[in-house]
């Protein structure tokens, strides 16, 4: 995997002094943990990169000690790792946890659509919107060719996927390891190659899902998995 560049290590503090207004001076150690995810969500934070207790403190306008505790919080997700007499580091990850990651998707993305077929219409219908609307976010992140948000977009499609279940504890497990995933796809370099062809899969897994075929949804979406897993497993080796 190619190390940051410096202009990936100098720009990271002015991404997050972006997000300070939504902060105050009595924020707590989640919202900051919440925003510094969000932007390894987005892809803005790359693997390796380095956060420095001065530089995220003046970006956030936080305490070092609510700083401190963020990044404990994070390194409990594996999202970040502290390194002794080195600092704080965006976690890079290893072919291991990509096979791990894609275990424990497996378990909730497919368990969740099978749930789907006793979720009351008004509810399903609401909850297929939200799925409906990450595949146009990516459709049209792709027409742009902006395919950092296209896979952006795709990580909220499995997340829409997941809430299917209608379960909040399930909802947070995602969204760490959706935060996980998008430091797997710094490993490949070919990024349009990579998410392009899921689009498409996405909206054949949505068209399912509206006709209520769930467990054919369900076995698309399994093999789909594996192929993505073996993608990445590929961009590792």
């Amino acid at each position: 995997m190619a190390s940051p560049s410096a202009r990936d290590q100098a720009d990271w503090s002015d991404l997050l002094a972006g997000d300070r207004t939504l902060l105050d001076r009595t924020s707590t150690a989640e919202r900051v943990a919440d925003a510094l995810r969000q932007w390894i969500i987005d892809g803005r934070l790359r693997p390796g990169t380095q956060l420095s207790e001065h530089s995220a403190g003046k970006a956030l306008g936080v305490s070092r000690n609510t700083l401190r505790e963020a990044f404990r919080l994070l390194v409990h997700e594996r999202l970040l790792v502290h390194e002794f007499h080195r600092g704080v580091f965006v976690r890079v990850l290893a072919a291991d946890d990509v096979t791990d990651l894609y275990r424990t998707r497996r378990l909730l993305e497919t368990s969740a659509i099978r749930a789907a077929s006793d979720v009351p219409p008004d509810l399903l219908a609401e909850r297929l919107s939200a799925i409906d609307a990450a595949i146009t976010a990516a459709e049209d992140a792709a027409f742009e060719e902006h395919w950092l948000d296209v896979g952006t977009a795709n990580m909220r499609f499995h997340q829409a996927i997941t809430a299917l279940a209608g379960s909040p504890r399930v909802d947070e497990i995602m969204q760490q390891l959706t935060a996980e995933l998008r430091l797997a796809f710094h490993a490949t370099s070919a990024l349009r190659r990579f998410h392009e062809p899921y689009i498409e899969l996405n909206r054949g897994i949505a068209r399912l899902l509206a006709d209520g075929e769930f467990g054919a949804a369900a076995r698309a979406l399994d093999e789909y998995l594996t192929t993505a897993q073996r993608q990445l497993l590929d961009a590792f080796a």
